[in-house]
């Protein structure tokens, strides 16, 4: 007797699919893994990863983020788990390595509920309460204070630093910092992306400064041209400053010999044309985004005037910023009420490669802060640190709220949502609480990375928070409690919102999914027939 129930195929052969308790604990390890793996950077003791990738390059860090995107990573949810550095990088700039270790722990701590027979949907439910209050919490220990204090926040770029390469001249780094960030946080811009780092290695670390203006990674278009322009008037272009190739195909047929050097004369005054608009209005530098024609360099050169071209559109939108200018595009425009001002425009050779400095901007909205030292790897190590405290200046005078660091902090919230468990009865009880556990990774990392006894460290800093001293931490150096205020040791309010919320959700995504479906590879027409063939 035939089956009447035939096989039906909805999804392409070659298919891999994975569901149940199987594909829950596949993705929870993948992403514990992940976790894992940059785990061991964490905290001033921390250390580095080198990256080699498939060409040779050589990264070595101690940046979560950066560590994450040079991974080459397959698993779809430890890209989940990545993805939470990535957004905790551009909403903050530090703290990407705790998030993602917390969000490990926390699928970790939901492994062992799992193995308790406690279903996902409980878990999920207990870890939403547990963030909640976790919030409520954290806004209750953090601490307001006077974001006009530069020591303040001199201190907070210096923890932000601490364990990276940059940790040898952090106090002078921290100045640098300071000194940007503080020349915006009266204006409307005070923005990461207003803050820009150029790297340069050569000198040493000590040699970074922080410039009152924009640096650009270009050089004068010709060698005519000033060198130095003082009081200059800038003018900002989006047009090119040469003869536009038309939309369609066309072609000019001369039927007299004089009527070519008649063409190459029209082209000539065209040009002429366009930088006589520039000397008219008044500019003697100009910063052009599209190309600038020969013989157009050569009359600005003529006429005394600086000209760059090819300059990348963000430099371009903070050369407006700095410089008060428009940015043009269309040459009719521009006029003397459009152009920007600074003290001083030249070019300086930096390294082996010449650069163009704009300084001493009238009340600018962008600062530049030129990073050297004395490899690739260490200047770029150098600006990925300088890049967290920048960050984490701008939190803190946003917010105007700091927690403290060195684990105190998440021993305090521990502590505290251990006893917000024991409010409620069964499951949510026990999820609380190893949600509550998950938190104290961060302590107990540090104290691994230090080389002493996680369990030890942890109950210590736990007697003394009990005595009600909540800004006590763990002392990286000592191993003992202390205080993180009286230390220094403070971090924005900011960092720990956004990385428990991350964490959490990303967490309870994970836990959400019990079917992965992986599609097969897509087959041409002679593969389909051949698989068409082998099925009858």
């Amino acid at each position: 007797m035939e089956n009447p129930f035939q096989p039906i195929f909805i999804l392409p052969e070659g298919y891999q699919r994975m569901s149940g308790r199987n594909a829950l604990r596949n993705n929870i390890a993948a992403a514990i893994e992940v976790a894992e793996t940059i785990r061991t950077t964490l905290g001033p003791k921390g250390m580095d990863k080198m990256l080699v990738d498939s060409i040779g390059n050589i990264t070595v860090t101690n940046d979560g983020v950066t560590i994450l995107k040079e991974m080459e990573i397959e698993h779809p949810a430890a890209k989940i788990i990545a993805d939470i550095a990535k957004t905790q990088e551009e909403e903050i700039g530090d703290g990407t390595t705790t998030a993602v270790i917390f969000a490990g722990e926390l699928l970790k701590q939901a492994l062992d509920l799992i193995d308790q027979n406690v279903h996902p949907s409980a878990i999920i439910h207990g870890y939403r309460l547990a963030t909640e209050q976790a919030l409520i919490y954290l806004n209750e220990i953090s601490k307001g204070v006077d974001v006009s204090d530069d020591k303040l926040l001199t201190k907070i770029a210096v923890t932000a630093m601490t364990g990276k390469s940059a940790e040898l001249a952090k106090e002078y780094l921290a100045k640098e910092v300071v000194k940007a960030v503080r020349l915006l946080s009266n204006s409307s811009e005070l923005k990461r992306e207003n803050v820009k780092l150029i790297a340069k290695e050569g000198d040493s670390i000590l040699d970074t400064k922080t410039v009152f203006g924009i640096v650009i990674d270009k050089e004068r278009v010709h060698p005519d041209m000033p060198e130095r322009i003082e009081n200059a008037k800038i003018a900002l272009l989006d047009t090119p400053l040469e003869i536009r190739d038309l939309d369609i195909d066309a072609k000019i047929q001369i039927s007299e010999p004089e009527k070519i050097q008649e063409f190459l004369s029209m082209e000539e005054q065209i040009l002429s044309d366009m930088v006589q608009k520039i000397v008219d209005s008044g500019a003697n530098v100009v910063f052009c985004q599209k190309g600038i024609d020969e013989i157009a360099q050569f009359l600005l050169a003529k006429k005394g005037i600086l000209a760059v071209r090819r300059v990348k559109r963000t430099d371009l939108e903070l050369l407006a910023k700095a410089t008060n200018a428009p940015i043009i595009n269309n040459l009719m425009q521009l006029d003397s009420d459009s152009l920007g001002s600074a003290d001083v425009v030249y070019e300086q050779k930096v390294g082996d490669e010449n650069m163009i400095f704009v300084e001493g901007c009238k009340n600018p909205k962008a600062v530049t802060i030129l990073v050297r030292g004395a490899t690739e790897q260490v200047v770029e190590e150098v600006k990925r640190a300088l890049e967290d405290a920048v960050g984490d200046c701008i939190s803190v005078i946003k917010s105007g709220k700091v927690v403290a660091g060195a684990g105190a902090c998440e021993i305090e919230l521990a502590l505290r949502l251990k006893e917000f468990a024991s409010k409620f009865k069964g499951k949510e009880q026990i999820v609380i609480e190893s949600f509550a556990n998950a938190v104290e990774i961060v302590p107990k990392t540090l104290a691994e990375n230090s080389g002493f006894d996680s369990i030890d460290k942890l109950a210590e800093l736990r007697a003394v928070h009990k005595k009600g001293k909540i800004w006590y931490g763990f002392d990286v150096n000592s191993g003992k409690a202390i205080d993180c205020f009286e230390a220094g040791i403070l971090e924005p309010l900011k960092i720990k919102v956004q990385a428990f919320n991350s964490a959490s959700e990303v967490a309870n995504m994970i836990l959400r999914v019990d079917d992965v479906i992986s599609a097969g590879k897509r087959l041409n027409k002679d593969d389909e027939q051949n698989e068409s063939a082998k099925r009858n």
